[in-house]
């Protein structure tokens, strides 16, 4: 049976500057799977390969099957792949509600707009009641629980979610990983991060990215553990 996302060998390029060198990963069906490194180690260029905001100049990238090449971001999200961005985006001037409904915009999920609000709702409580409130009025934290819903209206297969724990206080990062965990199997998840311990707690596997070229990759478990991880990423 087929990965639901097979990366093979891409490279990729910021301009005529190469940032991902010969990166190969998969994911299958709800996985929930960590993307590691430092800041500047290639990981958000990564997820703009699999969202097709960048192309890759060598290798393929392929969803349920299917290749991405030449499609375009939005193309992609209606395949069943969102993003949670980094420093979540979410447009301040509108309310809660309205941020939501934009993420609903694939014409797949668009029929189920409410059952899929009231989903997401449940989920994160604090969004319904401040539905009617500008998202730029929310904390740092309920516009993150903001971003992660957004990218749920589209009702995805796969969540990319890219530092989640950035300018977060730790309970706050706890509580939304609790959620994420909650949606069990039906999402598969690709999680960037910095907070390697957080991640490896959440992640059932990761791949280590180093300067463009990943360097190591296994059970998280067994990362945790690993002495070299935890003297580079944990500082023990």
């Amino acid at each position: 049976m087929a990965a639901l996302l097979d990366v093979s060998h891409i490279d990729l390029h910021r301009g005529e500057t190469q940032v991902l060198w010969d990166i190969s990963l998969t994911l299958e069906q709800g996985e929930r799977v960590a993307i590691l490194g430092s800041n500047g180690a290639g990981k958000s260029s990564f997820l703009a390969a699999v969202t097709a905001a960048l192309a890759p100049r060598r290798g393929e990238i392929r969803f349920n099957g299917r290749s991405l090449a030449g499609m375009r971001p939005h193309a992609v999200t209606g395949l069943g792949i969102a993003l949670v961005p980094e420093g979540r985006r979410v447009y301040k001037d509108m309310s809660v509600r309205e941020n939501l409904e934009m993420g609903a915009f694939p014409k797949s999920s668009r029929g189920r707009l409410g059952e899929t609000l009231e989903h997401v709702v449940q989920l994160f409580p604090i969004l319904g009641q401040r539905k009617d409130q500008p998202a730029g009025t929310l904390s740092g934290g309920e516009q993150q629980m903001l971003a992660i819903g957004r990218a749920l209206m589209s009702r995805p297969k796969l969540l990319l979610v890219d530092e989640l724990s950035l300018g977060l206080a730790p309970m706050i990062t706890k509580s939304i990983y609790r959620t994420l965990s909650a949606l069990g199997s039906d999402i598969t998840i690709l999680l960037v991060e910095q907070n390697v311990e957080q991640a490896l707690s959440f992640s059932q596997r990761a791949y280590i990215l180093e300067s463009g070229r990943m360097t190591r990759s296994g059970r998280s478990a067994d990362l945790l553990q690993d002495a070299d991880i935890r003297r580079a990423y944990l500082g023990l």
